[in-house]
C-alpha cells in the first residue's frame, strides 16, 4: 500500500476486505508490525514455550502409599455402591406390593 497499488486490487488478490487492509496500513503506520500481532499473542523473539522446573522426584515408597490410598478409595465406593443397590431394590419391592391396581400409594 505505501508503494501506491490498487488496494481493492490488493484485497482480491489476499481474500480480504479493502476496509482491513486500510485498517491494518493505519496500526502499522501507528506502532509498527508489533501492532499487527494479534493481541494475546507473544511478542516476536519470545521462545515458543516457557520452560519448565523438572517435577520433583516422589520419595521411596510414596507410589505404595498412593496405591494404598487409591485401593482405600476403591473399596470405600464400592460399599457405598452395595449399600445404594441394596436400598434402590428395597424401594422397588416396596413400590411393586403399593402399586398394585386399586390400592393405595404410599405417602412415604
Amino acid at each position: 500500500m505505501s508503494e501506491g497499488v490498487n488496494v481493492r486490487a490488493l484485497a482480491d488478490e489476499l481474500s480480504v476486505r479493502a476496509e482491513l487492509l486500510y485498517d491494518w496500513h493505519r496500526r502499522y503506520r501507528s506502532d509498527g508490525a508489533e501492532a499487527l500481532r494479534p493481541m494475546g499473542r507473544p511478542p516476536i523473539g519470545a521462545p515458543a514455550f516457557e520452560p519448565r522446573l523438572p517435577l520433583p522426584l516422589p520419595s521411596p515408597g510414596a507410589e505404595q502409599r498412593r496405591i494404598e490410598e487409591l485401593e482405600r478409595t476403591i473399596g470405600q465406593q464400592q460399599l457405598d455402591l452395595d449399600f445404594f443397590r441394596a436400598a434402590l431394590r428395597h424401594v422397588r419391592s416396596q413400590r411393586r406390593k403399593n402399586g398394585a391396581p386399586g390400592g393405595t400409594g404410599s405417602t412415604r
